[in-house]
């Protein structure tokens, strides 16, 4: 087995084969965002705490992640941000869905379904 850089490529990995990886990475926390968004508005924090519970402690996002990730959404008007004050009486940025992000959010969950299904039967782990 190579040995992993910090970014997870191995020293042997062609650019264009790191670019789709980190693309694939960058797009499932993206999505990830977009559906706890979904329940209303929430701070870099909040959301990270939030992709955590659901997933049972299994996914963890850093900050190094998701500052960049809820920054690419906002410039791609798929969530907007907006100043206010946390729960703990601290500054902080709170974001949530625009419509853009909520027709995005429709479009990659369909995807990664079908992706996801897609996988499974390959896998094996087709359910009846």
């Amino acid at each position: 087995m190579s040995p992993r850089h910090k970014t997870g490529a191995t020293p042997d990995e062609e650019p264009a084969q790191r670019e789709q990886r980190i693309a694939l990475l960058q797009g499932t926390l993206d999505l990830l965002i977009l559906r706890v968004l979904f329940f209303g508005k929430e701070h870099g924090q909040g959301i990270a705490r939030a992709i955590q519970r659901e997933s049972d402690d299994v996914l963890l996002v850093d900050h190094g992640s998701l500052y960049p990730a809820l920054q690419r959404l906002e410039k791609r008007r798929l969530i907007q941000g907006e100043w206010g004050i946390s729960e703990n009486n601290r500054r902080a940025r709170f974001y949530e869905l625009t419509a853009a992000g909520r027709r995005q959010l429709v479009a990659e969950t369909d995807l990664w379904t079908r992706t996801v299904e897609a996988m499974g039967r390959v896998l094996g782990l087709a359910r009846s």
